[in-house]
């Protein structure tokens, strides 16, 4: 039987860029096992794409609501990603701001 996998979308408020927070979103993705990417926006927030085993991933999600030392996340917004989203199995990368 495969294992379920979840995958959401994620967008971070706050005062979270300048801080390291990709960097700290990509070690919190790759302690907890999950695949995806994140990346600064325009508008100053910072907004990734996780997914993997639905435990992992709502751990992984738990570190970015706290966010590293210097960042304060004043709100996160959650979506289900769409079927077209997907994320390479093993990978979370930064990517460029968009």
């Amino acid at each position: 039987m495969a294992e379920e996998t979840l995958t959401r979308r994620v967008v971070i408020c706050g005062f979270v860029q300048g801080v390291g927070y990709r960097d700290f979103a990509r070690r919190a993705a790759m302690k907890h096992g999950v695949s995806g990417w994140v990346r600064n926006r325009m508008d100053g927030t910072v907004e990734a794409l996780v997914s993997g085993r639905p435990v992992a991933v709502e751990a992984a999600l738990a570190e970015l609501r706290r966010g590293p030392r210097g960042a304060e996340v004043t709100g996160v917004k959650l979506a289900e990603a769409d079927e077209a989203e997907t994320a390479r199995p093993g990978v979370f990368v930064i990517l460029p701001t968009a």
